[in-house]
C-alpha cells in the first residue's frame, strides 16, 4: 500500500475516534478483515479455554462490554483490536480464534490470535502457559487452510493481502521475563532487546511470506507508569519507574528501526511502527484536559506484582471513565480510545474518496 493510501486509511481511524465520532463504512470491501497477534493489548479471549496463568474471563472484566459480560479481554470494555476493526467498518468486535464457535463470517472478516501474557521470548509464554508467537503463527497457518476451504485459494489470498494485521509484543518480555528473571543475572538490557527485535523481525517476515501486506506494529506501553510498575519499582511515592520506562524506550527505538528497514527491503510491504508509548505517557502526565482523574491506580485494583487478574467481584469501580487504567497493567476502554485516536492523528493528511462516513450517536462514556 502506497503512502497516500496509508494516509487515507489512517484518516478513517482518526475520524472514528473524534468526540463525537462517525461510524466508518468501508466501500467495496477495501479492507476486508483484521487480524491480531501478540499479547493482552490485543487478546479478545484466546486464553479462556487453556491452562493459562493470565486470564480475564471473569467479572468485573467486561462490565462495560456489550452485554456486560467478561469475554477474556483485559479491560472493562473494548480493546484496540475491536476499536480499530469497528473504525474500519469491518465489524464491531473481533472474535478469538480459539473461542470454539467461529462462524464462516468470522473467518472471512478476521480473527484474533493474540494471547494475554505472551511475548517475543518463548520463555515469557512458557512462564505463563499462554500461546507463544510461533504458536500464534501456526494457528494463522491453520486459519488460512480453513479460509481457503471456505472461499477458495484466490479469494483467500486476496483477503489476507488486503487486510490489516495488528501486532503487540514486548510488554511482558520486558516487564516480567527480563525484570524478574534476567536482570538479576546482570544481563545488559540492550543485548536482550536486540534479541527480541531479531526474533520479532523474523515473525514479521513470516507474516509477509504468508501473504500479509499491511502490518501495524504497536510499541510497548510506558511500562514504568503502569500501576503494577509503580508499585514494584516506583518507590514509596509510586512514581513512574524510570528504569522500566528506559527499557521500553530502548526496545521501541530498536523495533522502530527494524520495521523501517523491513518496509524498505521487502517489496510491497506496508509495515508500520505505531508509537503507543508516547500518547499514553503524555496522557498519564497531563490527564485533566481529557477528563481523566486517576492515573496511578487500576480502577478495579492494583496488584502488588502487576498481575492482571487482581480484579474481583469485590472490586469497587463506579466510574471507569475517570481512570486511565482498568487494572494493574491495562488501560480502560476510554483510555484506549484516546490513545488510538492520538497515535493515528500523526499519519493524517487527507480523506479518501473510497470511504463513506455515516454519523452515529457515540460517546466516550466508558
Amino acid at each position: 500500500m502506497d503512502k497516500v493510501l496509508w494516509e487515507r486509511l489512517v484518516m478513517v481511524v482518526f475520524v472514528f475516534f473524534a468526540i463525537p465520532f462517525p461510524k466508518v463504512l468501508v466501500v467495496n470491501g477495501a479492507i476486508p478483515a483484521l487480524f491480531a497477534f501478540g499479547d493482552s493489548i490485543l487478546d479478545t479471549g484466546n486464553n479462556n479455554n487453556i491452562l493459562a496463568i493470565t486470564k480475564c474471563n471473569f467479572p468485573p472484566y467486561g462490565r462495560d462490554f456489550p452485554g456486560g459480560i467478561p469475554t477474556g479481554r483485559c479491560c472493562n470494555g473494548k480493546i484496540p483490536t475491536d476499536l480499530i476493526a469497528s473504525a474500519l467498518g469491518i465489524k464491531e468486535t473481533v472474535p478469538a480464534y480459539l473461542s470454539g464457535n467461529l462462524s464462516p463470517q468470522d473467518l472471512v472478516t478476521g480473527v484474533c490470535f493474540a494471547s494475554a501474557g505472551s511475548g517475543i521470548d518463548d520463555a515469557t509464554s512458557r512462564l505463563q502457559g499462554v500461546v507463544s508467537l510461533p504458536s500464534q503463527l501456526r494457528l494463522f497457518q491453520e486459519y488460512i487452510g480453513k479460509l481457503t476451504a471456505l472461499v477458495g485459494q484466490q479469494r483467500a489470498a486476496d483477503i489476507i493481502s488486503k487486510s490489516v494485521f495488528l501486532v503487540s509484543a514486548g510488554n511482558n518480555d520486558i516487564a516480567i521475563t527480563y525484570s524478574f528473571l534476567l536482570a538479576p543475572t546482570l544481563q545488559p538490557f540492550p543485548l536482550y532487546s536486540t534479541r527480541l527485535v531479531t526474533t520479532t523481525s523474523n515473525f514479521f517476515k513470516s507474516l509477509y511470506e504468508l501473504g500479509a501486506r499491511r502490518v501495524w506494529v504497536l510499541s510497548t506501553l510506558p511500562l514504568g507508569c503502569l500501576p503494577g510498575g509503580r508499585t514494584v519499582a516506583g518507590g514509596p511515592l509510586r512514581i513512574c519507574a524510570p528504569f522500566a520506562n528506559q527499557f521500553a524506550q530502548t526496545f521501541n527505538g530498536q523495533l522502530s528501526s527494524a520495521v523501517d528497514s523491513m518496509r524498505v527491503t521487502l517489496p510491497n510491504y506496508d509495515i508500520r511502527f505505531i508509537d503507543v508509548y508516547t500518547p499514553l505517557f503524555n496522557l498519564i502526565n497531563n490527564p485533566q484536559p481529557e477528563g481523566f482523574v486517576d492515573v496511578s491506580e487500576g480502577c478495579c485494583g492494583t496488584a502488588p506484582f502487576g498481575v492482571s487478574g487482581i480484579c474481583t467481584l469485590l472490586s469497587l469501580c463506579p466510574n471507569p471513565s475517570s481512570y486511565v487504567f482498568w487494572d494493574s497493567a491495562h488501560p480502560t476502554e476510554r483510555a484506549y480510545r484516546f490513545v488510538v485516536s492520538s497515535i493515528l492523528q500523526q499519519h493524517t493528511n487527507n480523506v479518501s474518496n473510497s470511504f463513506a462516513f455515516a454519523p452515529v450517536n457515540s460517546s466516550l462514556s466508558n
